[in-house]
């Protein structure tokens, strides 16, 4: 800001001296300089052969030549005094007549040079390089106030956002400029603080769900422990009950394998890992694979899935993630999608290849619509469906990992995700 006020303060100088600079010459400037009327005066000469022809000049055909006089060498003091007295209204310009080399006078003209009022251009170039200043101050303090003020007023959000401070109201702005822009900034903090929160009450069931678990866990595993010692110890004495014993510990290790299966739902870990092998493959493979496990399935739930015409055009990724990706959006358009259409459309852009899933049904609200991608997240419209919220996260990292990308498109009567394929 202060830069910014400096350049105010700069221009302001800067006008100062270029009228202090344009005004001193203006003033200065004479008209002196302008010598046309040398000009005639040079062409009367010429025409002069005698003294006598000094009276048949007609002035009236040159500009600036008002008279002509001549001083004869050998007149009186009078008019010698009235020949070189000037005139305040005009100027003057004498010049010696000489005929066969022999001086014989004096030939004065008089002129007069049109002048222009310098007091009146100093003020035409000074009003107008105020006028033209403050012009450049109104532009400057209307950026300041639409566009470097409001920018100033987020330097401190990047930093507070890069530690999790989320609290807190922008100030709208009514700018045409930065209006939205303000508007977007006020939604993505209260996006991260709602993320934010989301993330530590998951953080909490989770401790709370391992918790429990491991509770779970002990008691199988203690029973699976005192049947092996008895087994160990040759304390039953029978057959039956040696087998019933080992019966046992295979219930408690299947109700053991139970529990950390569990476990393993809960954690993400295993989707960061994401093995992708990228290579070539054609995209009608991967749609012939997807529709051969789909198409039946469709016609089971009597959806109408429509596939449009496309070229068998050379992709490069993992086929197999690829499908994996196009499966889960099918599965979620049966569980969230009204039931009567899905349509699958492809198009180019930018030298990449486009896929286009569409199902009919009801969209999700705007704020819902922010987060289909983050784990572990479930709209309020799969409150009776099951699922754990990550089939949407795990389609995006995959789709990343194959320098492709995925992204939603909400409709007035269902849901478009749209692949790219590099």
């Amino acid at each position: 800001m202060k830069n910014y006020n400096r350049m105010i303060i700069l221009s302001v100088i800067l006008y100062i001296v270029i009228a202090g600079i344009s005004g001193y010459f203006i003033l200065n400037s004479d008209t002196k300089n302008n010598y046309a009327y040398r000009i005639e005066s040079q062409r009367i000469m010429a025409e002069l052969t005698d003294v006598s022809s000094i009276d048949n000049i007609d002035i009236h055909q040159y500009e600036y030549i008002q008279d002509v006089e001549f001083l004869n060498k050998t007149d009186d003091k009078n008019k010698i005094e009235s020949f070189y007295a000037e005139n305040h209204n005009s100027k003057m310009q004498i010049i010696p007549f000489y005929q066969n080399q022999e001086l014989l006078g004096y030939v004065k003209f008089v002129y007069e040079l049109p002048r222009l009022n310098i007091y009146n251009i100093f003020l035409l170039i000074q009003i107008s390089l105020l006028i033209l200043e403050v012009f450049i101050l109104l532009v400057l303090f209307y950026l300041k106030k639409k566009l470097v003020q409001p920018f100033w007023r987020l330097q401190e959000l990047p930093l507070q956002l890069s530690k999790g401070h989320f609290k807190g109201t922008l100030k709208e702005e009514k700018s045409q400029y930065l209006g939205k822009f303000m508007w977007g900034m006020g939604q993505l903090k209260d996006s991260l603080d709602i993320s934010q929160k989301r993330q530590l009450e998951l953080m909490k069931e989770k401790k709370k769900m391992l918790l429990s678990l491991s509770h779970d866990i002990k008691t199988p595993l203690n029973l699976i422990k005192l049947y092996g010692k008895a087994l160990e110890e040759n304390i039953y004495e029978s057959h039956e009950a040696r087998d019933n014993a080992i019966v046992q510990i295979g219930q408690k290790a299947t109700e053991i394998e139970k529990y950390v299966n569990e476990i393993m739902a809960s954690t993400r870990e295993d989707i960061l890992d994401i093995q992708i092998n990228n290579q070539d493959f054609y995209l009608q493979d991967l749609i012939n694979n997807v529709l051969s496990i789909y198409r039946e399935q469709c016609q089971l739930r009597q959806i109408n899935l429509t596939v449009e015409k496309y070229e068998n055009k050379l992709l490069k990724g993992d086929i197999e993630r690829g499908q994996e990706v196009l499966e889960n959006i099918f599965e979620n358009a049966f569980k969230y999608g009204d039931g009567r259409e899905i349509k699958i459309s492809f198009y180019e852009e930018d030298y990449c290849q486009l896929i286009h899933i569409f199902n009919t049904g009801s969209s999700v609200s705007d704020n819902e619509f922010n987060h289909l991608f983050e784990s572990f997240f479930r709209g309020s419209n799969s409150v009776k469906e099951q699922g754990n919220g990550l089939g949407l996260y795990i389609c995006r990292e995959i789709m990343a990992k194959m320098d492709g990308a995925i992204f939603a498109i909400k409709h007035d009567d269902g849901m478009s995700f749209v692949l790219v394929f590099r």
